[in-house]
């Protein structure tokens, strides 16, 4: 008879003791994952896409955009920290002092060599599971965004911008257009 390790179950208080030793600690499924701070490449590019889409919601009274890292509470055993949130005006009370606490609208991760198998991988799962509608994977080496609408089909394969995609947060309401030069350009 095989026999497994118990699993560990995480409160919030247990994550939220973790230290803040400029480490991101995350638990996807239950188990903890650890990553040292990110390249300065990688907070550029996110910096720049927080700006962009942070003008746009502001501008169009859409929500809100958080850059990252912040706290998405889905439930015990799943605390993760994207890079990127955003979450419409009627999705306010989620926002509380701990982070984002349901399924944002949008999250976006910007890859890092550490974290491109984990962010393509079980946490685009988690993300699909918690209802997340929308998620992108900004991949600044190689240039392009994967665009996943993981509420149409979870397992559908990413759209892949390698040059600009249009972004509407609301349907029916305003459209971004986003050129990919205007986050990325200076990291080629």
């Amino acid at each position: 008879m095989a026999t497994h390790p118990a699993r560990r179950g995480w409160s919030y208080a247990e994550f939220a003791r973790l230290p803040d030793d400029g480490n991101r600690y995350e638990i996807i499924a239950g188990d903890l994952f650890m990553t040292p701070s990110p390249r300065p490449i990688h907070q550029r590019v996110g910096f720049k896409l927080g700006a962009i889409l942070e003008a746009f919601v502001s501008e169009h009274a859409l929500g809100w955009v958080m850059t990252g890292p912040v706290d998405v509470l889905f439930g015990e055993d799943d605390y993760l920290a994207p890079d990127l949130v955003f979450v419409r005006p009627e999705r306010r009370p989620f926002i509380t002092e701990r982070g984002v606490e349901a399924a944002p609208d949008l999250v976006v991760e910007v890859l890092s060599p550490s974290t491109a198998l984990r962010d393509r991988g079980i946490k685009r799962e988690r993300y699909a599971f918690f209802g997340v509608p929308e998620y992108w994977v900004v991949d600044a080496d190689a240039m392009r965004v994967e665009v996943y609408h993981l509420l149409d089909d979870p397992d559908r394969p990413a759209l892949v911008a390698t040059d600009r995609f249009e972004w509407r947060p609301v349907e029916g309401g305003p459209a971004l257009t986003l050129g990919l030069d205007e986050f990325m350009r200076g990291f080629d």
